[in-house]
């Protein structure tokens, strides 16, 4: 396929007029062509004039219908081959077997959203029959479902340029929900962007579904985005991507004549707990499994682990040596953007200049451009409690490694921590007792507890949950992977007394959809959606 550096909007291409994007080859330096020239307010405004004609009609498809259409765009985006994957690793500098990885998983979303779509539960059918006779008010007949919120606009992630991006979970969850999408590509990797965004609207087609369901705009800088999340028929947006950033489109979508929901995830440092006994156990392996998750992907993980908490003696010295043995052998990796390079060389500078914490392992220098030197600091509980700037997150592979006297001081140091995805634990039997005691702190903190594993490596699953207090998302109630996404863009309508002629499909007193409801107060046995 041709790329042609356009726009999608709707079932048209259509140039920007506006500061023109290129892809950059991260290896090398390289700009990759096309150039993506940006888009206006004028687009803008054709992109969510099609949405908002194409919601009533779209968020009333049928459930077998909407799954067809999710799963057709993850046919159309395997059928992209390896085209695909080499415009990815072109403008990304990720290796191609992550990116197969990556490409795999957003078709498997796609997919587990098309279930739970035909399933129906999310619509969470509640009837409670008219009672005439009821004293001393009778009862009216009331029903209950969801219905979608509206046109959604999602920000592509810089870090994973398929899953987090045009067709990832934002976009896959809105489309179950019925909302229409409106992408704004990441300016890292636009031609990745495109070839994704036209498999998109081919399944649009194919399905004969609304045109305006989807569309795909540029822009560099923050200009279109709050422009997008402005309009007054964008209903909510997804987001994944700075702290800075992402408070950028919260306070735009606040300051609207009718605020809207901002789904952003943001910042998260990811503590890692190593309990005593399983530090003094299973030091070697321990060291070998965080360097391993440290240096993935050159850290340029969600859940990357940036925080090491542990109490200070021989065994936190014998892991800390493990680590720095490991380390010099870990080679500079390319990371995705010269922009991404430079924030996190200032993190790592920052920490290096800081007098309360010393360098204790560094990886191998890094000697082509954009190229990340992993890097681990120590400091002292007291001292990461005195000074909020050890909490900063550094995106790539830095992390901190925090000394406590005590487990009181262990306590202090979690009860300090900002919200985070993932904490981990690491413990062996002796170490439960105290494991349980911080339990109810670390549910506090966390969206997402491990034990004995690493909090790199996100399964997309019904359970999964990728999201946790403030600043790791805007909204700890949600989750940004797995089949509770869909709750994000959906909100409940009561129907009160209506004839049955009148109603939905899905609250119809029949119940043609053979939903699993909640009938006057029972929960009914589920009967497969059609």
């Amino acid at each position: 396929m041709t790329l042609t550096g356009h726009m999608l909007i709707g079932q048209h291409t259509v140039a920007g007029n506006r500061d023109a994007i290129r892809g950059l080859d991260p290896a090398t330096g390289t700009a990759l062509e096309p150039a993506y020239f940006g888009g206006s307010a004028e687009h803008v405004e054709q992109a969510c004039a099609l949405a908002w004609a194409a919601l009533d009609r779209y968020r009333e498809t049928t459930l077998s219908a909407r799954g067809e259409f999710l799963e057709r765009i993850a046919e159309e985006i395997e059928g992209l081959g390896d085209e695909l994957i080499d415009r990815a690793t072109s403008e990304t500098g990720l290796p191609r077997a992550r990116l197969l990885g990556e490409r795999a998983r957003t078709c498997q979303q796609l997919r587990m959203f098309a279930r739970t779509v035909r399933a129906g539960e999310w619509l969470d059918v509640r009837v409670d029959p008219a009672q005439p006779q009821r004293q001393p008010l009778p009862r009216s007949d009331l029903r209950q479902r969801q219905i979608p919120l509206g046109p959604v606009a999602v920000f592509g992630a810089s870090n994973f340029p398929l899953a987090f991006s045009v067709a990832g979970g934002d976009t896959a969850s809105a489309l179950a929900a019925g909302c229409p999408v409106i992408v704004k590509a990441h300016g890292a990797h636009p031609g990745t962007s495109e070839l994704v965004g036209r498999a998109v609207a081919r399944a649009v087609k194919a399905c004969d579904v609304p045109e305006g369901v989807f569309s795909l705009v540029y822009g560099s800088g923050r200009e279109l985005g709050i422009a997008l999340v402005s309009d007054r028929r964008i209903k909510a947006v997804g987001f994944t991507g700075s702290r800075s950033g992402g408070l950028a489109l919260i306070q735009a979508a606040q300051a609207r004549p009718e605020p809207i929901p901002v789904y952003a995830e943001m910042s998260s440092i990811n503590p890692v707990l190593l309990f005593p006994a399983a530090l003094h156990q299973r030091t070697p392996a321990l060291a070998e499994g965080f360097v391993a998750s440290l240096t993935l992907g050159a850290g340029q993980f969600c859940t990357n682990p940036g925080l090491v908490i542990a109490r200070q003696g021989p065994a936190l010295d014998a892991f800390v040596g493990r680590v720095a043995e490991r380390l010099q052998h870990s080679p500079a990796q390319t990371m995705l953007t010269p922009d991404i390079c430079s924030a996190y060389k200032a993190g790592v500078n920052a920490l290096a200049q800081n007098s309360r914490a010393r360098i204790a392992a560094s990886g191998q220098i890094a000697g082509g451009p954009n190229a990340c030197q992993a890097h681990v600091f120590v400091t002292d509980a007291a001292d990461f409690l005195t000074d909020h700037s050890l909490q900063a997150e550094v995106f790539g592979a830095a992390s901190l490694i925090v000394q406590c006297a005590s487990d009181a001081e262990i306590r202090q140091v979690i009860e300090h921590l900002e919200g985070q995805l993932t904490t981990t634990l690491q413990l062996d039997d002796d170490d439960l007792e105290l494991a349980r005691s911080l339990l109810p702190t670390l549910e506090r903190k966390a969206g997402r507890l491990l034990v004995n594993g690493w909090p790199t490596g996100v399964e997309v699953c019904d359970a999964m949950v990728h999201g946790g207090p403030f600043p790791a998302t805007s909204d700890a109630r949600t989750t940004s992977v797995g089949s509770a996404a869909i709750l994000r863009f959906l909100r409940p309508v009561c129907y009160q007394d209506f004839p049955d002629s009148l109603l939905p499909s899905a609250l119809k007193q029949a119940n043609p959809l053979h939903l699993r409801r909640l009938f006057d107060g029972q929960r009914e046995a589920s009967i497969h959606a059609e």
